[in-house]
């Protein structure tokens, strides 16, 4: 049996509409702060794909409006289910602009725990989207994203994730993190962000997201400087090494 869910969220970010624009419905956009690697067709009725892991998902776009509506709706399933992404822009005095997000659809017979997810998730997805506008805006990133299954429970892979990046626990905003997954530039930042199964660490050329949950771990990273090549086997190496 499917469910009906709707998530509304509003927020208040750093830059003008078109650069908000910019970061919802392109391509290059999305993957500076949300999931996977995206492309959008820049019209209504086109495509808008994300790869993450491997697995490609694609969406109709239902609505392409520059600098104002930006809107998606994944395909039915053969058991109902289907979600649907909202994007309201409204520009404000100052330079700033006011983002309002619906993501609604239909949920599988697990729906609670999925909706609780998506619910828990879409603040922190939020809050990346205002750093990438305040500290590397005119920037694009390059996606990188791991994921490792293990025994362990989900306090034990963060205090994992805290050990190899030589972050004190608890996992705390404003401690240092260092890291250096063998081929890559150092990673050397500060915790910025931290909920109960994800923190944040911001360096000057990146935006790294770590999150534990039953039985996995997984990153979805954003990086902006140099040095990228190999970045996602590199640090899917890591993670595996730091879990095994």
């Amino acid at each position: 049996m499917t469910h009906p869910f709707e998530i509304g969220l509003e927020t208040s970010l750093p830059a003008g509409p078109e650069q908000v624009w910019e970061a919802i419905a392109t391509g290059p956009g999305i993957d500076s702060w949300f999931m996977g690697r995206n492309q959008v067709e820049p019209h209504e009725g086109g495509t808008a794909a994300m790869e993450t892991g491997g697995r490609r998902a694609e969406a109709l776009i239902t609505a392409y409006e520059p600098a104002k509506r930006f809107a998606t709706r994944t395909p039915t399933s053969e058991d109902g289910r289907f979600m649907a992404f909202e994007y309201l822009i409204e520009g404000r005095e100052g330079g700033s602009t006011v983002l309002r997000v619906v993501h609604s659809g239909m949920l599988g017979d697990d729906w609670q725990d999925e909706y609780d997810a998506l619910r828990r998730g879409w603040p922190f997805h939020l809050g990346t989207l205002h750093e990438y506008l305040t500290y590397f805006p005119g920037r694009t990133a390059v996606p990188v994203f791991a994921a490792a299954p293990t025994a362990l429970a989900p306090q034990e892979i963060r205090a994992a994730l805290a050990r190899g990046l030589s972050i004190p626990a608890p996992v705390a905003v404003g401690a240092r993190a260092q890291a250096g997954p063998a081929g890559l530039p150092p990673l050397d930042g500060e915790v910025t962000r931290a909920d109960d199964e994800r923190f944040e660490v911001r360096t000057a050329d990146g935006i790294y997201t770590f999150h534990q949950g039953p039985g996995i771990a997984l990153m979805f990273h954003h990086l902006f400087g140099p040095g990228t090549d190999g970045a996602e086997g590199a640090w899917q190496r890591w993670l595996a090494a730091l879990l095994t």
